[in-house]
């Protein structure tokens, strides 16, 4: 069956600049959790500065995560994705594993090389070798996730005798979700992910993300691995309500009435998807309560 999760607002808003505030993050997620949604995810991001002169704040990804699994019991909680260029490795590892603690095994790990640039600058990390850094973080990341002990010496990272303690909940199991759109990517994907995904960039439907599955699929084919074995994703924006606006901010939406969605959300499920992660439009409760009817249609209500 489809699984479907809910992108919790974590930023100032991009049409009005007002912020998220945490008692209405946890209210959305409480009330995702009630609706039946399969995951919350928490997205990290730092600070965005877009052409147009506009500074725009975000929450912190881990923190957040944790009041999150402290505050649900039942829904899965992902970091959508967790940037590796701007964190340590082993403690991104540690993080990982004591939220999925808090979470009672809750935690599904969504990770991805970050992207350099503007966020990186104005924090004083990295921007260069982001995809080499990236490569030698999952030596470290994936070992201790998986194996409990990490020993890696490189370029920009390094575990020593580096033992992952203590465990939760789930030891060696926690799922990794890795963000992968080009071919370097999709081949790390292929050898270390549970499961693929990427987001919209311009519309959120398969004329779009088709082509982003294929290339999926061949990466399997051209890693020895059964495509079955990986779970495939997709990030896409959906408009519940009469309240439009995400074409020209976020990408082109899934819109319209209950039956149009869930016939929208069964195509990525024809099609080959496995989960899809949902940005509201707006992410208000309003929007939020409108995805009542699309889920019982999709359970078959």
């Amino acid at each position: 069956m489809l699984e479907v999760g809910l992108v919790l607002p974590m930023g100032e808003s991009l049409v009005d600049g007002s912020t998220a505030r945490w008692r209405e993050i946890r209210d959305l997620a409480v009330r995702a959790e009630a609706l039946g949604f399969d995951t919350v995810w928490i997205p990290d991001e730092l600070l965005w500065r877009p052409s147009d002169g506009r500074v725009i704040g975000w929450w912190e990804c881990i923190a957040m995560c944790g009041a999150v699994a402290a505050t649900t019991s039942r829904i899965k909680v992902g970091t959508w994705v967790l940037s590796a260029l701007h964190r340590n490795p082993g403690l991104s590892a540690k993080a990982v594993e004591t939220i999925d603690e808090i979470s009672g095994g809750r935690l599904v790990l969504g990770l991805g090389s970050g992207h350099a640039g503007r966020q990186a600058q104005a924090f004083g990390l990295p921007e260069d070798h982001v995809f080499s850094r990236f490569e030698e973080a999952l030596q470290v990341i994936v070992p201790l996730l998986r194996e409990g002990r990490a020993e890696f010496e490189g370029s920009f990272h390094a575990a020593r005798d580096l033992e992952h303690r203590p465990i939760g909940p789930r030891p060696g199991r926690i799922p990794i979700m890795m963000g992968a759109k080009g071919p370097k990517m999709l081949q790390l994907a292929v050898q270390h992910a549970d499961i693929w995904s990427w987001y919209v960039e311009e519309r959120s439907d398969l004329t779009e993300f088709g082509p982003r599955l294929d290339a999926l699929l061949a990466a399997c084919e051209a890693g020895g691995r059964n495509a079955a074995t990986i779970g495939r994703s997709a990030g896409i924006v959906v408009e519940p309500t009469s309240v439009t606006g995400a074409d020209d901010v976020v990408g082109v939406p899934i819109r319209g009435a209950p039956a149009a969605i869930a016939d929208g959300f069964r195509a990525f499920e024809a099609a080959g998807f496995t989960q899809l992660e949902v940005i509201l439009w707006p992410p208000t409760r309003v929007a939020l309560d409108a995805m009542a009817p699309i889920l019982e249609a999709l359970r078959g209500g």
